[in-house]
């Protein structure tokens, strides 16, 4: 797969969110919907295209789908149905590379997320639903030693800290305190992000970091994956 160019978002896409933040409603959106596509869709897209290939590198079974709809760009609306808080926007833009058998955003995935101010990258799994989390728990179980070996991976641990997820303030049933990763198996997201200034993301430097970073948590990711029975490589990489 041929590698695109990618020289960095447009400083436009950060004052497009500021401003969204302070006019979240419906009127001031509809005005500037060209804003909204011209600096916010059409980079996001031209981004996810340019991280097709390098995402294939380490996987090819995490798809980068450039499309604006339906793709690895996550809409603008929020959910608020269920929610208190009425505002019909996001102010932040997230991109997931999600897992070739994934649905939805709590498949696991790769992760790129733009807000004003920062951006963060990285990888895991987001309140995945209960059997899906009872598989990574039962894999961490059965894996001690392999997950400690990546979890306490150097690289890794300078690169994002440790995992990171809402977790239980007990043990999970069926296990016990003195479990091998009680820590880990309380968790109840498991993922990995890397913070930086938004200023990265202006530069070309920024996708050269969110490979190196995607790299450092392939293991972390394969390790997902395969809980699942789930394809991290579905071919033999290229020589």
């Amino acid at each position: 797969m041929t590698r695109v160019s990618f020289n960095g978002f447009p400083e436009e896409l950060f004052i497009f969110l500021e401003a969204l933040g302070e006019n979240n409603n419906r009127d001031w959106f509809n005005a500037n919907k060209d804003s909204y596509r011209h600096y916010v869709v059409e980079p996001v897209s031209d981004f996810i295209q340019a991280m097709a290939p390098r995402l294939d590198r380490i996987t090819d079974s995490y798809l980068a789908d450039p499309r604006p709809n339906g793709g690895s760009m996550f809409r603008i609306y929020r959910d608020i149905r269920f929610s208190k808080d009425k505002r019909p926007y996001k102010t932040h833009v997230g991109c997931h590379f999600r897992h070739m058998a994934g649905k939805d955003a709590h498949a696991p995935g790769f992760y790129v997320h733009l807000e004003p101010g920062k951006v963060l990258f990285g990888g895991g799994v987001w309140k995945p639903p209960g059997p899906t989390l009872a598989q990574i728990r039962t894999s961490i179980t059965e894996h001690p030693e392999e997950w400690t070996r990546i979890s306490q991976n150097k690289s890794l641990r300078k690169r994002f800290g440790s995992i990171q997820g809402e977790r239980l303030k007990r043990p999970p049933r069926g296990y016990d305190s003195d479990q091998p990763c009680i820590e880990d198996l309380k968790l109840k997201s498991l993922f990995l992000i890397q913070e930086e200034d938004a200023g990265l993301a202006l530069t070309p430097e920024l996708i050269k970091e969110i490979e190196r970073s995607f790299k450092t948590a392939a293991p972390f990711m394969q390790f997902l994956t395969t809980a699942l029975d789930l394809p991290f490589n579905r071919k033999p990489p290229a020589s």
